[in-house]
């Protein structure tokens, strides 16, 4: 429970941006549902519905995990201004893409027109100077005294690796071999490999069913921020029930593990995105990856869960002067 004290010092500037996203995530179901416009291969409102909740669950974890640098008054004082700086960024990027879907046009990669190639430039600032703050805070975060051993860790290692998943966002931007053959090309960039945007998709997420897609390892990455300090929250919970789990040394080893494997799933997800290959069509050689990881992970997390033993207390050695009588 302790890990939810600093739930009544979140960042003010990111609990607002959450709040407004909540009403655009809202705004946007409705107009999936009213709106029969359709931009590349998905309803038009389905850009803003997945950004807005994406952003809901990023931004709030990133305003605990602020919270958590309020006895350093130094740390706390930059990192304000970082979360500041992301909260501003972040809805700047989601004006933007608000804007263009109201415009009937696509937000990422679209350089049709003057003012097409104008906003996703700003929209490319506006990731560059966001990743550049989450740093900061990761920076923060990685110096910074934090409660017990594993929640510092769970912290540290998750704003990691959701800077390497955010990261995978300046993989779609150079352009496609196909768009590079046409002058003028009125969309440089993609999110899919090896097939053009647009294309067979999963439900909702959009993502590619007959290709790569880096929105996959993108989306895994940057939600470390919210799951791994969810594991730890929920071992927290489970503690009263196992009695190991109320051992801090074993939620801190089962922290690492968990942060192990999720690092090396998000790495194969890269590496099968880049590959072009489709998310639920993995070849043996992914498969075989996929099974290490598993097989390390499980091995991991079975030594993680055993006990040190406890030293048996030595007998006490015989003192001078019964060594005397003796």
């Amino acid at each position: 429970m302790s890990l939810l004290n600093p739930l009544a010092r979140l960042h003010r500037p990111l609990v607002w941006f959450t709040g407004s996203m909540v009403v655009l995530a809202l705004v946007s179901a409705v107009g999936i549902v009213v709106d029969d416009r359709i931009l590349v291969g998905v309803p038009i409102w389905t850009k803003p519905f997945k950004f807005s909740v994406s952003f809901i669950a990023y931004s709030l974890s990133l305003a605990w995990m602020l919270s958590l640098l309020a006895p350093l008054p130094r740390a706390h004082r930059i990192g304000w201004w970082a979360g500041t700086v992301v909260a501003a960024t972040s809805a700047g990027e989601m004006v933007l893409i608000t804007l263009q879907v109201i415009r009937g046009t696509q937000s990422h990669f679209n350089q049709a027109t003057p003012f097409d190639t104008a906003v996703f430039q700003i929209m490319g600032a506006t990731i560059v100077v966001l990743w550049l703050g989450a740093l900061v805070i990761a920076a923060l975060l990685l110096r910074a005294r934090i409660l017990d051993r594993a929640t510092a860790w769970a912290v540290r290692l998750s704003s990691l690796i959701a800077l390497a998943g955010t990261a995978v966002g300046f993989l779609m931007v150079p352009p496609t071999p196909e768009q590079l053959a046409v002058e003028d090309s009125p969309i440089s960039g993609a999110h899919s490999v090896g097939v053009p945007d647009g294309g067979a998709s999963m439900p909702l997420t959009g993502w590619a069913t007959t290709g790569g897609d880096l929105r996959v390892p993108h989306f895994f990455g940057m939600h470390a921020l919210q799951l791994l300090p969810l594991l730890l929250l929920v071992l927290a919970a489970l503690a009263p029930r196992f009695a190991r789990l109320a051992d801090e040394r074993i939620r801190l080893r089962l922290t690492l593990t968990a942060s192990g494997v999720y690092a090396a799933t998000f790495a194969l997800l890269t590496w099968q995105a880049l590959r072009g290959q489709a998310l639920f069509s993995p070849d043996g050689v992914t498969l075989a990856a996929a099974g290490a990881i598993a097989l390390l992970g499980g091995a991991s997390t079975v030594v993680s869960l055993r006990t040190s033993p406890t030293p048996t207390p030595s007998a006490p050695s015989p003192s001078a002067s019964e060594e005397v009588s003796a």
